[in-house]
């Protein structure tokens, strides 16, 4: 028996990936040009990488104890 299996995608767009971290597009948009969030270009589209995400989450919760 094979179901779907659940892919965690490795990039995501703009308004997903403030919404996963909890900000808004203006914020993202600072942390990208600050260097804190990854990105790649997939033809005319601007995605986040997952990876980034989940680092800069991890660097500001070791950062704020």
């Amino acid at each position: 028996m094979s179901g779907h299996q659940h892919i965690e995608p490795i990039c995501v767009g703009i308004n997903d990936a403030a919404r996963m971290i909890g900000v808004g597009r203006t914020k993202l948009y600072e942390l990208i040009s600050a260097g804190e969030l990854e990105t790649v270009k997939i033809g005319n589209a601007t995605r986040v990488t997952t990876a980034s995400l989940h680092a800069l989450v991890m660097r500001l919760r070791v950062a704020s104890r």
